[in-house]
């Protein structure tokens, strides 16, 4: 496995393993599958509800707990410091486990100054070793960095050929902030996976189109949150490492972005007020 150095020392894997929208009763089993093919990051999040899940497959793991870096993130019903500190407590005691290796907000809204505050305390008292942001554009990242001590660990936004983020690439390694992509296959939206450029690409390296978009960002330098429940597919996206684009080849992935998610807006107010409905 390869990996990112933080800007606090941590190390971070280059690929991490998503729990997004797998089932609780199957997340063992998907959690336990990942780690035997290499896999060691999980990437959770209190609002996926599985929590519980991958602390036991963590613990019946063969792997040390020492050698998974393990990631959630708090959500927007538990923003605010009190709030936070019990919402930290609540996931340790889920995943098992006395710390955690990164800690994220998850999305920019309700009192997210009073959550990283109290995540700066808990990183002092090594109840989390890295923290960082999730969601936040340029605009809000940029204010968050200016007006608090720690400058974040990661900031994880959805970062895919057809939302490429060359902007909030440039913010974050303005301020030594690792970048680290959700979403990169876009769910194989308007077939991503039969474009011509990425298939063009693929065929002359021998690898899949999906290999090549997690090398494009691995070679911008964007660590990447991805998930698959099948052992093929995750042994697929594990195999990117034995080939590097060319800047040619990254000039023509270019063409592909439309500067904008095919997921949400998390300017509109619908989505505003989605976020703040879900309750946990």
């Amino acid at each position: 496995m390869k990996y990112f150095k933080l800007n606090n020392g941590e190390k971070m894997p280059v690929l991490n393993f998503g729990v997004f929208d797998i089932e609780p009763e199957d997340t063992k089993s998907v959690v336990l599958k990942a780690l035997e093919v290499g896999y060691r990051s999980i990437d959770n999040a209190q609002v996926y509800y599985n929590e519980k899940e991958v602390g036991q497959a963590i613990k019946e793991s063969d792997v040390d707990r020492d050698d998974i870096f393990l990631i959630s993130k708090n959500w927007v019903s538990n923003a605010g410091y009190e709030k936070t500190i019990k919402a930290v407590d609540k996931t340790l005691k889920d995943l098992q486990t006395d710390y955690l290796d990164l800690f994220l907000i998850h999305q920019p809204y309700g009192d997210y100054y009073g959550s990283y505050r109290a995540m700066e305390e808990l990183q002092k008292e090594g109840k989390i070793l890295s923290i960082g942001l999730s969601n936040f554009y340029p605009d809000r990242l940029t204010d968050l960095v200016m007006n608090n001590e720690v400058v974040p660990q990661v900031n994880q936004v959805e970062t895919s050929p057809y939302f490429q983020q060359w902007e909030a690439h440039e913010i974050m390694e303005k301020y030594g902030i690792t970048h680290q992509a959700w979403g990169p296959f876009s769910e194989g939206m308007d077939n991503l996976f039969k474009n011509p450029i990425l298939v063009e690409i693929a065929e002359k390296y021998s690898k899949s189109t999906g290999q090549v978009i997690l090398r494009w960002l691995y070679d911008r330098d964007i660590a990447i949150a991805c998930r698959s429940v099948k052992e093929s597919r995750m042994r697929e996206n594990f195999d990117i490492f034995d080939f590097e684009l060319t800047k040619e080849d990254i000039e023509k992935i270019k063409e592909l972005d439309q500067g904008k998610s095919p997921f949400l807006d998390h300017n509109d107010p619908e989505t505003v007020e989605e976020f703040n409905e879900e309750i946990i």
